[in-house]
């Protein structure tokens, strides 16, 4: 049997989620976080979904994701378009989706080498 070493292509993945926490690399985060495959920002400002602004999305934008996964914790909530053009208007795709969802799509997009960010609000 041949076996061959498994290494993660990202810098971060998630290795656990769940209520008032995300498990980023063995160390427990229990605020908004934003998580790409080589950039995690632990002060990302909104706590809660009503938050939310689209300055905040301003900001994410200059990382040049292909794609944001918006994960609005432990329910699916929809935000206004409004707040989510300043991506839209540089091509960024989105999907929004519970952060629990989000996890696991971060982790298969970034094991397929994907430009991805993901926003996880707590659950």
């Amino acid at each position: 049997m041949k076996l061959t070493l498994d290494t993660p292509v990202a810098t971060y993945v998630i290795w656990f989620y769940g209520p008032g926490q995300v498990v980023v690399d063995h160390k427990t985060y229990t605020s908004t976080l934003v998580i790409m495959p080589d950039v995690l920002i632990t002060d990302w400002p909104p706590q809660h979904f009503e938050d939310l602004a689209a300055a905040h999305f301003e900001d994410l934008a200059q990382y040049s994701p292909d794609v944001v996964l918006l994960g609005t914790g432990g329910q699916l909530r929809f935000p206004s378009h409004d707040l989510l053009f300043p991506l839209e208007k540089r091509g960024i795709g989105v999907e929004v989706m519970n952060t629990g969802a989000a996890c696991r799509t971060y982790n298969l997009l970034v094991a397929e080498q994907r430009q991805v960010a993901a926003i996880l609000l707590m659950i």
